[in-house]
Parts: structure tokens; C-alpha cells; sequence
């Protein structure tokens, strides 16, 4: 096989080009993540009850639709939670890999067949079936700018929320990417009707009796048309009917007849109940660093790119800005919670890991192989067997995440050694005096089975980590089959495009011709680096508002010292790493030779050998289980969340307060930027109750903590 490529070598190359093709295609479309999606799908369904109490909700609505959800198919298990603000969700968790919108199907079925029995305030209300979001991806806080006469906020929580409802909350949700918004502190506009239960004794009436006539008497109805055919002949005009429909305001409301008597007596609702505009619920609020606000939590969609969808809500929000007349007249928004920037600095130190360790590679391949020519042969593997990982990455559904560019990093001085196989072999034959072309195709069938077997063994090393079930499964498959791919597509070009480019190096140069570290180009480029690299900060950081082409000639000026360094002393350079070349040639032979008598000193003595492989596997064992276990290590990620819980009953009051003391303290506590105080709601326990209280404590960047601090959080 190996002969076929090496005498057809642009066969070689499409192979290898379309490998990279292949693999930069699907990098532009690999979701960015730190880690794999690791938590079963699930969907969550929920309704409110408006006015019942935790046990009536469970009892008229959770045992309803739990009796007709239970056992839909793929599912694992379902929890429900029912609250006293009439509120019940139930989320149904389905096995890893099912199809999240095929699961939201069946449930949205089985739920349809529970709603003819549910109470009709809850089929008034809704039913929601929709995909469960794993966690809040970042928060965007509307608030209101300060009046300068009085030092308050301009606009109350109740104005925000009901802004964010009617322009903001829809836009976001079209962006590509989102799976849900919620709300933190909603209050939506209601009118308030306080009923005077004296009045209505008084009256005869129920509050039942006030409740009917609201219905009968707000309500959008079809009036119809006039003149409509079929009519008598001679009629001239047709007309459409509107009515008053919705009443809108507080008058209207007082309006509204409840009671009429046998006398023609007239009661109105102001008669036995006094009416305002105010808020639906007040159940719950949320500030940001002390100041009303309401927050917009945005949920990711599972399988998204956490960092476009992050981008595209800034962006949508500067752009509703710069166009919604609201933010030109008081209102204003903050994301000062964001998941994001720990999820890219992540990843951003991983490429730089990666980075690294070509470098590295490169450094030691050039160390060992001594000449450029040769060096370049398994430092091309690297970029085509990376790139091409990407490809299968993408085809097997997975994402850019820490684990997977681990799995890359590891991969790098794994995937060079088959080339350097290749290359050694090669070097051994036109020792013996062959031709390049002859010499590589012998070289080919000693080593093309050795290679096979090598990619075998070392895909055995890792694959069968691939199989495991569990949470823990998924983090290892990533990893595994990432480093897999990569060594099978190293096998593949050690085999097609090593040999080929082989011939056509070794045609250049002679079996014991003098040997180049680098070329002058080399020099130029490596040097020229460096030299921005140090000059480029002391001058780069008063260019910070200049044009980019004065930013581009300035960082081409501080290369240039170091590039014309390079093209006037590459040739002593050159000669200089020679001389080294041949001391480290007889220092790494010397040690060689002493490796070999260490080696051949233990086989006298291998029962002393064993003893000692002995106490290392039991300091193995002894280390292996008594070492803490966790899942994943604790992490800076830039934010803490607070869980706050007062005794049971405590009012929404007492909340408040507590929570307004807690923030004080973040506020004063060196190293924390934003603070996010949700009385009312426990994101721990997930749920809403008067006692209960959250906040979101965001730290400053990472950049602005250094020390103890940085540790601690």
C-alpha cells in the first residue's frame, strides 16, 4: 500500500488536505462548552393554580399528571414540586442520548390527556411542556436611573418588569441558541380589586358574585356584522362591529355593574371594593447592589455554542438599546452575571496548552532529529491529525470542552511517533547506500504492519474507557475516542503522506550530507517573533485607540530587529547548535550506557527489583485509596450563590431585610464587583416561599484577584 502513495505523492497530499479541510469545516461549527453535556435530557412541565396552597396543587394538578406522565417512554425517573403560590412543575428526566425533542413530544402527549381533568383555572392559565435548560447562562437586569431631585429610582420594579415582558424578553428569545427566559422578581400589571367584606354583607353578596360579573362583563367578544348577506335587496352598506372589549383602566373597572335589584337598584364594583392598578404577584423581588430591578435569566439550549449565544445577547441588547425609546428615557440594563467568561478563559488556557505543547514537541523532535528537513515530516502530522479529530468530533456529536482539547494535548506527542517511525527507518536503509525512493518503499514494508499495530494497541489503551455507562461515561468517552481518532489519522498519514513526502526530502540531500537545524527563513521568523514578542508590550499599550493598520506597522517594526538578527547570523547560529548537537549526542549516548548497565546490574539482583515493584504498586494502592474522591475539583468560576432561609412562616418582610444585610456585607468584602439579592426564591432548593432568599454574589475579574481571595472563592 505504502508504495502505491509513494509513487502517486498528490494522491498523498488530497488525502491529507482533505483530512484538514474536513476538520476546519467542523470547527466552525463545533459547539464551544468547558464540559461535555453530562446530565440526562429532560423536560419540565409546569401549571399554576392561582390562590391554592402547596397541598391542593399536589392533589388536584401533580396527581393528575403525574398518574398520565408515569412511565412515558425512555424515561428514567420524575420529580415534581408543588409550592404555595399555586405554582407545580414536574420534571421528567429521560435516558442519555434520547432525542430531547422526541422526549417533549411524548410528554406533551401524555400531559394532553390530564388536561381534561384539571381544574379550569389551571387549563385558563396553561400547561407548559417545554425542554429543561441545565443551568442559567447569564442574567440581564433591567433598572431604572436615579431622579436627580428626589434620589430615587425613576421607575418602580412594577414598570421594569412589565418593559422586559413586552420588549425585551421576546427578543431574546429569538436568538439562536436560547432555550428559555425566565424572570427574576416578575410583577406583572393587574388590577387589584380589595373586596369590603362588610359591603358585601351588607348587600347580600359573595365574593363569588364579584367574581362572576368580572367574568361576564370584562370579556373580548365577536360582535359580528351588519348587513352581512344574506339581507333584503337594497341595502347600501355593510358594516363591521367593534366593541369596547377589555376594560383598561381603573375606572372602567369601578364601573362594572355586580348587582342589580328587584327595584332597579344599581351596585357597582366600587360600591363594595376598592380598585388599583398594581402588581399580579409580589411574591417575589430582586435588587441589583441594593437598587429594584428584574432580572432576565437566560437558559442555553443543550447542544448550543455557549459563547455565540452569550455574544448574541449582548449584541441583541445593545441594539434594543441604541432603538427602544424606554432606554433613552430611564431605563437601563446590566449583565453582571455571566457564566461565560470562566468557560472562555477555560478553554482560552487549554489552546494555549496546546500551544505549548507543539512547541515543545518541536523542540524536542528538532533536538533529537538535529535537521529541519527531517523534523518537518512528523511536525506535519501534528496539524493534519489535530485538524482531522475535529472532523470526527463533529460527527460524533461532541463539543469543544475542556476534556476533549485535553485529549488534543495529550494527543500531540503521540501522534508525531509513527512519523518519526517512518523517518528512522527510512534513514536506517539509505545508510545502506539505496536511493531515497528505494530506501522508503523497504522502509514501508518492514514498518507498515509495526504501525498498525502500534495505533491498536494504543486505541486499546483507551477506547474500552469509552464503553462506560454513567455520567462518569461521558466525561471519559470524549476523552478516549478524541485521543483514538487522532492516532488512527496519524497511523493514516504515516502511511500515505510521510512516505511520499519522504522521497521527495531525501532526493534533495545525501545520507551523511551536513545536517541544518533551521534554515535562514527559520531564523528570520522565529527571531522576528521573539522580538515583538518583548518590544511590542513596551509601545503596544499607548497604541490601544490607534487604527489597526498603525497598530499592524508598529508590530511589524518591533519584529524586525530580530528577523534582521536572523538573516545576518543564521549560518553561525547554525554552526553554534552543531557543536551543541554533538555534545548532546555524547551525552546521550554516555547515558545510554549507563541506562544499560543499570539494566543489566538488576537482572543480578531481579528479586531485590521485584520487592521494589512491589512496594510501588502497594504505595499505588495506598495512595489510590485514601486520596479524597470528587467529580470535578472546586474552581474560581467568578460568582457564589447564596442560599438564604429564614424559619418557616417568616414574611417576605423579614426576607428583604435579611437579604439587604447580606448584600451589605458582600459589598464591603474585598474582591466582589455585583451583587444580586432575590428575595422570595431559593435557587438551592428551588423553590418559592416567603422564607426563602438567594443571591448571586459576582466576584471582580480574574485579572483584579490575585492571593488568598482568588483560592478561597
Amino acid at each position: 500500500m505504502a508504495k502505491f502513495f509513494i509513487e502517486r505523492p498528490v494522491f498523498a497530499m488530497v488525502i491529507s488536505l482533505v483530512i484538514v479541510f474536513a476538520g476546519g469545516a467542523a470547527l466552525m461549527t463545533l459547539p464551544i462548552a468547558q464540559y461535555p453535556e453530562i446530565a440526562p435530557p429532560s423536560v419540565e412541565v409546569s401549571a399554576n393554580y392561582p390562590g391554592a396552597n402547596a397541598k391542593v396543587v399536589q392533589e388536584t394538578v401533580a396527581a393528575t399528571i403525574e398518574q398520565e406522565v408515569n412511565g412515558v417512554e425512555n424515561m428514567l425517573y420524575m420529580s415534581s414540586q408543588s409550592t404555595n403560590d399555586g405554582g407545580y412543575k414536574l420534571t421528567v428526566t429521560f435516558k442519555l442520548g434520547t432525542n430531547l425533542d422526541m422526549a417533549q413530544v411524548l410528554v406533551q402527549n401524555r400531559v394532553s390527556l390530564a388536561l381534561p381533568k384539571l381544574p379550569d383555572v389551571v387549563k385558563t392559565t396553561g400547561v407548559s411542556t417545554k425542554k429543561k435548560s441545565p443551568s442559567i447562562l447569564l442574567v440581564v437586569n433591567l433598572l431604572s436611573e436615579m431622579d436627580k431631585a428626589t434620589d430615587k429610582p425613576i421607575y418602580d420594579q412594577l414598570y421594569l418588569s412589565n418593559y422586559a415582558t413586552i420588549y425585551v424578553r421576546d427578543e431574546l428569545l429569538r436568538i439562536s441558541g436560547v432555550g428559555d427566559v425566565g424572570f427574576l422578581g416578575q410583577q406583572d400589571y393587574s388590577m387589584r380589586v380589595w373586596l369590603d367584606p362588610e359591603r358585601l354583607a351588607a348587600r347580600g353578596m359573595t365574593a363569588g358574585d364579584v367574581i362572576n360579573a368580572l367574568k361576564e362583563q370584562n370579556v373580548q367578544v365577536a360582535a359580528g356584522r351588519i348587513g352581512q348577506p344574506p339581507v333584503p335587496s337594497g341595502l347600501d352598506f355593510q358594516y363591521i362591529l367593534s366593541t369596547l372589549g377589555r376594560l383598561t383602566d381603573r375606572q372602567e373597572f369601578e364601573q362594572i355593574i355586580v348587582k342589580t335589584g328587584e327595584s332597579g337598584q344599581i351596585t357597582r364594583l366600587r360600591d363594595v371594593a376598592g380598585v388599583e392598578l398594581g402588581a399580579k404577584n409580589q411574591d417575589m423581588q430582586c435588587t441589583l447592589d441594593g437598587q429594584p430591578s428584574v432580572g432576565l435569566s437566560v437558559f442555553q439550549l443543550p447542544g448550543s455554542n455557549a459563547l455565540e449565544v452569550a455574544n448574541a445577547i449582548r449584541a441583541k441588547m445593545e441594539e434594543l438599546e441604541a432603538t427602544l425609546p424606554g432606554f433613552q428615557l430611564g431605563v437601563k440594563y446590566k449583565i453582571v452575571y455571566d457564566t461565560t467568561p470562566f468557560i472562555e478563559q477555560s478553554v482560552h488556557e487549554v489552546f494555549h496548552a496546546l500551544r505549548d505543547a507543539i512547541i515543545l514537541v518541536a523542540i524536542v523532535v528538532l533536538l533529537f532529529l538535529q535537521d529541519w528537513k527531517s523534523m518537518i515530516l512528523p511536525m506535519i502530522d501534528v496539524p493534519v491529525s489535530l485538524i482531522g479529530t475535529l472532523a470526527v468530533m463533529a460527527a460524533l456529536g461532541f463539543t469543544l470542552n475542556n476534556l476533549t482539547l485535553f485529549g488534543l494535548v495529550l494527543a500531540i506527542g503521540i501522534v508525531v511517533d509513527d512519523a518519526i517511525v517512518v523517518l528512522e527507518n527510512i534513514e536506517v536503509w539509505l545508510a545502506k547506500g539505496y536511493d531515497a525512493k528505494t530506501a522508503t518503499i523497504n522502509a514501508m514494508n518492514e514498518i507498515t504492519g509495526p504501525i498498525i499495530a502500534i495505533t491498536l494497541v494504543l486505541s486499546s489503551v483507551f477506547l474500552p474507557s469509552a464503553f462506560l455507562g454513567g455520567i462518569s461515561g461521558q466525561f471519559y468517552r470524549q476523552f478516549a475516542l478524541t485521543i483514538s481518532a487522532s492516532m488512527i489519522i496519524s497511523a493514516i498519514n504515516a502511511m500515505t503522506m510521510t512516505p511520499a513526502r519522504a522521497v521527495q526530502i531525501f532526493q534533495t540531500r545525501k545520507h551523511g550530507d551536513a545536517l541544518e537545524a533551521l534554515p535562514w527563513w527559520g531564523y528570520v521568523m522565529l527571531l522576528g517573533w521573539l522580538s515583538k514578542h518583548f518590544l511590542y508590550p513596551l509601545v503596544g499599550a499607548k497604541l490601544e485607540d490607534a487604527s489597526s493598520t498603525v497598530q499592524w506597522a508598529v508590530m511589524l517594526g518591533t519584529a524586525l530587529p530580530g528577523a534582521v538578527v536572523g538573516w545576518m547570523f543564521w549560518k553561525k547560529i547554525n554552526a553554534a547548535l552543531s557543536v551543541f548537537f554533538k555534545w548532546f549526542n555524547r551525552g546521550f549516548d554516555w547515558i545510554t550506557k549507563i541506562y544499560g548497565r543499570i539494566v543489566a546490574g538488576s537482572l543480578r539482583v531481579c528479586v531485590i527489583v521485584l520487592l521494589i515493584y512491589g512496594g510501588l504498586l502497594g504505595a499505588t494502592y495506598f495512595g489510590l485509596t485514601h486520596t479524597p474522591v470528587g467529580f470535578i475539583p472546586n474552581q474560581d468560576k467568578g460568582y457564589l450563590i447564596v442560599n438564604i432561609q429564614l424559619p418557616d412562616s417568616a414574611s417576605l418582610e423579614r426576607t428583604v431585610e435579611v437579604v439587604k444585610r447580606v448584600e451589605k456585607i458582600a459589598k464591603e468584602t474585598h474582591g466582589v464587583a455585583h451583587t444580586i439579592g432575590i428575595p422570595g426564591q431559593s435557587f438551592v432548593l428551588n423553590a418559592v416561599n416567603s422564607n426563602f432568599g438567594s443571591m448571586f454574589v459576582i466576584l471582580e475579574d480574574f485579572d483584579h484577584r490575585h492571593g488568598l481571595e482568588t483560592y478561597s472563592a
